[in-house]
């Protein structure tokens, strides 16, 4: 009896794309893009208060906030906006990097090492079952992802336009 494609693979499970997708999709922080929409929310505003801690005392120093309190908050907020901007910068390119994976026909390995670099062309099941992921499961996630960076860009532009007119 025939081995199926499927179930040969030359690739370690640790770099096949399914398992790199399996292993973001467990991990603490990568799963918080998963999270329902309330609970992605409230992960994202825990990083952007708890960023007020570095953030608030820098723009205090900078405009005090019994003086200057538009500028204050304006500035701590832009200022703990950064490490948000961060942290989201790096959810979306680990979920981009599996989606690229998963979505490449042939896929690059290393057998033992970084000398010994390879590729394997995925079998057509594997490669329609591996884009059915990124189209049902990776580009929602990614599609948050931008949404997310854009409504913080919206703030950015709209602070800004407050900064002026204060």
């Amino acid at each position: 009896m025939r081995e199926s494609s499927v179930s040969f693979c030359p690739v370690p499970t640790e770099q096949q794309p399914i398992h790199e997708y399996q292993q973001l999709k467990d991990s603490w922080f990568f799963r918080w893009a998963k999270l329902e929409l309330r609970n992605y929310g409230l992960k994202l505003a825990w990083v952007w208060g708890l960023s007020w801690l570095i953030a608030g005392p820098v723009a205090a120093a900078s405009f005090a906030p019994h003086q200057h309190l538009v500028q204050f908050i304006l500035a701590g907020g832009a200022g703990a906006g950064v490490f948000l901007i961060l942290v989201l910068l790096r959810l979306y390119l680990g979920w981009s990097y599996v989606c690229d994976r998963l979505s490449q026909e042939t896929i690059g390995y290393e057998e033992s090492g970084w000398y010994d670099g390879q590729t394997w062309t995925k079998p057509p099941e594997v490669l329609s079952r591996d884009r059915l992921i990124v189209s049902y499961q990776v580009q929602p996630i990614l599609q948050r992802l931008q949404r997310t960076l854009g409504i913080i860009a919206i703030l950015i532009i709209s602070g800004s336009f407050l900064w002026n007119l204060s």
